[in-house]
Order: structure tokens, then sequence, then C-alpha cells
């Protein structure tokens, strides 16, 4: 059965690996961005931004709500504004609520319905420069628990935990060979992730699937968050 999923960040790489894999299965996918449509999305909303009251009315049912807008700003703490903070808090933490409250409503009729976040292997493993993005996405994997809690049984809430991925927000990270060679080397299976890797959990937490796993936080992370290698 087609099944109809919401993205929003439609413009990421994530979103649209995620996208491509779901519409292979002849579900629709309606994407919704702050940037011009680049991808053939079955509907496609252009909006200002992702506060509260900016998103699109939409007809009809939803089965899968995923939210992909993000930041990477890594700083040292006493260089990090007040602006800065919380600038990162509002796209990563509370567009993320503006955007399930603004779907709710439709994904109560959907068909075994599923949301998914995105949070960070920085919100539960402590790294250097890393303050403003942890304490944002550690906000997505408490908003993730409490909102599997409230809306269970009927809605699924779960969010995946990606370390550093070959995607245009991570760019200026491994954007040299000798850039990339020492992510590569940071992480325990010696490789930066790929959009795929993200999509493909994506994939699965919104799926039949994992029709037993809420409240869940899944690391995609070459084993970054768990495993230190002598």
């Amino acid at each position: 059965m087609s099944k109809t999923y919401v993205f929003a960040g439609a413009s990421s790489k994530t979103a649209i690996a995620c996208a491509q894999l779901l519409q292979n299965k002849n579900n629709k996918v309606i994407g919704i961005s702050t940037k011009e449509k680049t991808f053939a999305y079955d509907e496609f909303f252009q909006i200002e931004n992702y506060a509260f009251g900016a998103f699109p009315k939409l007809n009809g049912a939803i089965d899968g709500l995923v939210y992909f807008p993000g930041t990477i700003q890594l700083k040292p703490f006493q260089r990090i504004s007040e602006k800065d903070f919380i600038h990162d808090y509002q796209i990563n933490s509370l567009g993320a609520v503006a955007f399930a409250q603004a779907y709710l409503p439709d994904l109560k009729n959907g068909t075994t319905p599923a949301i998914v976040f995105i949070s960070s292997v920085a919100a539960q493993t402590g790294m250097p420069f890393h303050s403003s993005i942890a304490m944002a996405k550690a906000a997505i994997e408490g908003l993730t628990k409490a909102l599997a809690a409230e809306l269970a049984p009927g809605i699924r809430v779960n969010a995946i935990a990606p370390s550093l991925s070959n995607t245009p927000l991570a760019e200026k990270f491994i954007n040299s060979p000798e850039k990339l060679e020492a992510s590569e080397k940071r992480n325990p299976l010696k490789k930066v992730g790929e959009a795929c890797d993200l999509a493909n959990a994506i994939a699965f937490l919104l799926g039949e699937e994992a029709a037993w796993i809420s409240g869940q936080i899944l690391p995609v992370d070459g084993g970054m968050g768990t495993l230190k290698l002598l």
C-alpha cells in the first residue's frame, strides 16, 4: 500500500536520497524547503523559514514526517554568542516542534504513522567546540522520547544520531584530501558517512520493519559514539 511522507528540509542531500528510496517503493513524498526545488518530489512547497505557522496546509492523511534541517557551528565555548545558541536551537529544535505540531492531526489519520528526527553523535558524546549544537540536538533527543511516550501506541517517534557525513552541511570539514583523511582516521570504521547511510536508517525507521521500535535514538556514526580503538 502506498504511503505519504512529508519532509522538511527537503533540499538536503540526505532528504533527497531518502525520498528516492521511498518513491522507488511507490510511496508519495512531499517536500518542504526554504530553498528552491531540486528534486522530483510528488509535491513541493517553498517556505520562508521553519517557524511556527510557516508550514503549508496539506490535504489528506500523512504516514510519516522527517525533519532534516540542521546546523554545524563549531566554535570554542567562549566565542559562541547568545545569538549563535538561539540560532542553533531555533533551527534544530524549535523548527522540529513546529513541523510536528503542524501535521500531527494529519499524521493521526495515517496508516501506522511515524516521525523521525535528526540528532547528532555530539548529543551524547562530549566533543570540543560542540557545545551549541550538542545542546540543540540533546533537546531533539528529549523531544523524541517524550513525544514517543505521549503519542504511543498510535504514532512511533524515533531519531537517528549521525556522525560527520559527506553532505553539503559538512562540506567545510572535508573539502580537502587532508581534511577528509583526518576525519576518516577519527572514525572507528575509518570512513565518513554518506547520505545513503543516513537515508537507509531513516527509511527503516519509517517502515513496517520498525513497527516495534519507538522512543529510540539510532546511532548512524560508524561507531564514533561508542567505540574507542587502540
